[in-house]
């Protein structure tokens, strides 16, 4: 999900993602520390995509 579409989003919603992409991260790390990833990369991008979602998050902070 680009910026625009999470710029969309409601606080409410960004903090929902926030949580259940850090559970998905922590699983795929789990998974990748048994049998490697098919593609360890996903592991990069989920990162940056809670991060775009903090940044947001941090930025309407600032903004009230």
């Amino acid at each position: 999900m680009k910026s625009p579409e999470i710029k969309e989003l409601s606080t409410k919603e960004i903090l929902e993602r926030i949580d259940t992409e850090k559970q998905a991260l922590v699983r795929m790390k789990l998974n990748h520390a048994i049998s490697p990833l098919e593609n360890p990369n996903k592991l990069g991008e989920a990162r940056r995509y809670i991060a775009r979602l903090k940044t947001e998050i941090r930025q309407r902070e600032l903004k009230s």
